[in-house]
């Protein structure tokens, strides 16, 4: 019972660092990874190499299904490059194994040692996170000679012999078991490197490891598969696609089992290395033969799992991934990509704001109500997912940009209550009333709305670029827009003293329309001061009164 104990906890051990380097690796290079896997994939062939090299510095396919699923639920990525990027993946883990099965032995201590100094003396820095990637790989090595070792007396148990003695070669029966393996480890490597561990005891016979090892590649497959079952149609899609590939390759090679195993045996190896050779060579061979058709598996997946229209209409979150959450570059990427979808509803809103004041449409449309409920969700997920995050993992960067994210997307909120409640006000004044603006105040108005939007989107535009002169350039269209604003607030008290009669009708909701587009500038051009530093703020305010107070 110790022995068999043992032995889980070696594979523990060994899921445990490799998903340490998976984290480590996400958090120092997240967004670089995001680049390589998402940007500039249209030809298959770069996607297949940019699968292997992910692969092979997250230490996981399962890790680069993650991530792929993820972009193209985000709709970052295409189906056809994703699952080549899937297929580079899994040559990517068998060459991992290879790897893996070298003798490491004196580099595993050396790698948690210093692993562990770097890690907790510098835990917030690319330093220190490179540091959890060194022990994550001594562990790794470390738990490959633990099974070795856990393993060795339990071949020479006699129960252990006689269930491996059921395993005759029926390639079906030892695909399954060996897909059993590798759900249960959650680890197709760990499945294949045990695997090797007992051919090369001589518990099971070579036939039988082939078998295993292509049943812990459909395995690893299922895992993929069911991990994305929360996710939309577009990213299940992705792990369809690379289980359907593995099934396919099994079928491929059952006609061609028997020669190629007299083959692989006539070498003059060793039971261990000839498993993780046939898993190279399977891998390498069945993904090349596949991968000029993943045009073709992307419209097989997409007619399998169709996207689905939304039912009730409301807006869902696009890019708020869950499994991004413990890289904090990700998520927090995905948050500020979604709060940017919130400054797009807004920007809608008031484009039908002006149709509003014109009178060319009622004042709170059924379209309206609409944005209203999609800004209220989004909002939600939003703050919810931030809320998820590690905040004492997170970076003195990581932390402004969490702080930046949440505050604009509060503004954003809080701008899409204003404009309602405006657009009510408009509404109560024409219909309860029977009122409208006198001509001259409706171009006012509309010059202002013109300002209004054109601050919201370049706002926005420094949200996401974080350039300071972007930012500084904000910061004095908010000034100008504040001077228009007082002069337009005092050439209608003009009118009124001109006793203009539909000047006096709307007069005060005229002037409640212009301070509330004077506080909805505001919240557009928050985003200016997260950029720039207090004493850029302070002289951008010195040098910009002399235009503001000499505007005309």
């Amino acid at each position: 019972m110790l022995t068999l104990l043992n032995l889980l906890s070696a594979v523990a051990l060994l899921i445990w660092g490799t998903h340490i380097v998976r984290t480590g690796i996400l958090r120092v290079y997240g967004s670089n990874l995001r680049h390589v896997i998402a940007h500039n994939m249209s030809r298959r062939w770069l996607a297949f190499v940019a699968g292997i090299m992910v692969t092979a510095m997250v230490q996981s396919s399962n890790a680069t299904a993650m991530l792929v699923t993820s972009f193209v639920g985000q709709g970052l990525m295409a189906l056809t490059p994703a699952l080549a990027t899937m297929l580079g993946a899994d040559v990517g883990t068998a060459l991992m194994a290879r790897v893996l099965t070298l003798d490491l032995s004196w580099l595993s201590p050396l790698l948690i040692f210093l692993g562990v100094i770097f890690f907790l003396s510098r835990k917030q820095t690319r330093v220190g996170q490179m540091g959890r990637v060194g022990i994550g790989l001594g562990l790794i090595i470390l738990a490959l000679q633990l099974i070795v070792e856990a393993a060795a007396p339990i071949t020479h148990a006699q129960g252990v012999k006689v269930i491996f003695a059921s395993l005759t070669g029926d390639i079906l029966l030892d695909a399954l078991v060996g897909a059993l393996f590798a759900m249960i480890s959650y680890s197709s490597l760990a499945a294949v490197l045990l695997t090797a561990t007992l051919a090369g005891a001589s518990v099971i016979s070579l036939p039988v490891a082939i078998g295993l090892v292509i049943g812990a590649n459909i395995g690893s497959g299922i895992l993929a598969f069911l991990s994305t079952s929360m996710q939309n149609a577009a990213g299940r899609q992705v792990a369809l696609g690379s289980l359907l590939y593995k099934l396919i390759g099994l079928l491929l090679i059952i006609p061609v089992l028997d020669p190629l195993v007299h083959w692989i045996d006539s070498f003059n190896f060793s039971a261990q290395e000839m498993v993780i050779g046939f898993h190279l060579l399977y891998n390498t061979a069945r993904c090349l033969i596949l991968l000029p058709s993943v045009e073709l598996m992307a419209r097989l997946c997409a007619w399998l799992l169709p996207e689905r229209p939304d039912i009730n209409g409301t807006a869902k979150p696009r890019h708020l991934d869950p499994t991004a959450l413990v890289t904090p570059s990700l998520a927090l990427a995905n948050a500020a990509r979604e709060t940017l979808r919130i400054g797009d509803l807004v920007d809608s809103m008031l484009e039908a704001m002006l149709d509003v004041l014109r009178g060319k449409q009622t004042a709170v449309t059924q379209e309206m109500r609409r944005l209203t409920d999609d800004v209220e969700a989004l909002y939600s997920a939003i703050k919810l997912y931030l809320a998820q995050m590690p905040r004492e993992d997170l970076s003195e960067q990581d932390s402004r940009r969490w702080a930046e994210t949440i505050e604009l997307a509060i503004n954003l909120k809080l701008a899409s209550d204003v404009i309602e409640r405006m657009l009510r006000k408009v509404q109560q004044q024409k219909t309860a009333q029977r009122r409208s603006f006198s001509e001259v105040g409706l171009e006012e108005l509309a010059g202002l709305h013109h300002q209004l939007i054109a601050n919201l989107r370049l706002g926005l535009s420094v949200f996401l670029s974080a350039d300071p002169e972007s930012a500084r350039q904000l910061l004095r269209e908010k000034r100008r827009f504040r001077a228009q604003e007082r002069r337009l607030a005092h050439a209608h008290v003009s009118r009124l003293h001109r006793k203009i009669v539909q000047s006096i009708e709307t007069s005060s909701l005229h002037l409640e329309l212009i301070a509330d587009m004077r506080r909805l500038n505001s919240l557009f051009c928050s985003s200016a001061y997260a950029v720039l530093g207090s004493s850029d703020t302070g002289a951008l305010l010195v040098d910009d009164m002399t235009d503001i107070t000499h505007s005309p």
